[in-house]
């Protein structure tokens, strides 16, 4: 089902070639909004991803650009606004889930992933929120985890970026919502994606046992996440918070 609700918008989600980022794009497209699609590496996945966007009646830009480079972040924005005239809603999406041993994580890999997983939402909303405020209206989406809240064992760096994301959607939106901006983060569960299995061991013989633990018995699917982000970007009394989305397997 396709709709208008967000036509004359345009919305920039990192990490979009696939999986959550694929279906918070497609979800917006439906509702209108012009989109920008990123990835890192394959051009062809954000290329096939902005086809799909466009075949929904919508505008569609894919850019190659590494998060972790705010020169790269900047440019990136710089591009959708020449092409779109505006980033109405930014959603960073991008992150990196490594599996190691805290005195295992070398300084390079603390300082890759501290980059990609927190510094990369601060690089986009720096260059998001001048023009958002010009407009007197924006949407600041983070994509965190509930790892932030429930320590996973051997992801130091990860849970210090979930949790540091969830610290900065606050602050933004202290300092922005005045300007008719909110800036909120989704913390989602356990998803159904294409994943590394060597980063989540206790995955690899499925999701049988954890079903169990999921009140609604049932593993999330990434509409679930674009569900979330459509409505934060519809919610102008929503500002400053975490909407869970786990199937009440943790409630906070």
């Amino acid at each position: 089902m396709t709709t208008d609700r967000f036509a004359g918008k345009t919305v920039l989600v990192t990490g979009s070639g696939q999986n959550i980022g694929r279906a918070v794009i497609l979800a917006f497209a439906r509702m209108g909004a012009n989109v920008v699609v990123n990835g890192h590496r394959n051009k062809d996945a954000i290329e096939t991803v902005a086809a799909e966007a466009r075949a929904l009646g919508v505008g569609a830009l894919a850019v190659l650009a590494d998060v972790g480079d705010p020169a790269a972040v900047q440019a990136m924005v710089d591009q959708a606004h020449a092409t779109f005239g505006s980033v109405d809603i930014a959603v960073s999406n991008v992150s990196t889930r490594l599996h190691t041993p805290f005195m295992d994580i070398s300084i390079e890999e603390w300082q890759r992933i501290i980059n990609s997983n927190l510094s990369a939402s601060f690089y986009l909303a720096r260059a998001v929120l001048p023009r958002m405020k010009e407009k007197g209206w924006g949407r600041v989406i983070h994509i965190s985890g509930q790892d932030g809240w429930a320590v996973i064992p051997n992801r130091a760096h990860n849970v210090t970026c979930k949790a540091g994301v969830f610290a900065l959607s606050k602050a933004i939106a202290v300092e922005f919502s005045p300007f008719g901006i909110t800036a909120n983060t989704v913390a989602p569960g356990v998803i159904d994606t294409t994943r590394d299995l060597t980063q989540y061991p206790h995955f690899r013989d499925g999701y049988g046992e954890k079903v169990k633990s999921i009140p609604v018995r049932r593993i999330g699917v990434v509409d679930d996440i674009a569900d979330a982000c459509t409505y934060l970007a519809g919610a102008g009394f929503v500002t400053g918070q975490v909407i869970h989305v786990n199937g009440g397997e943790r409630m906070f």
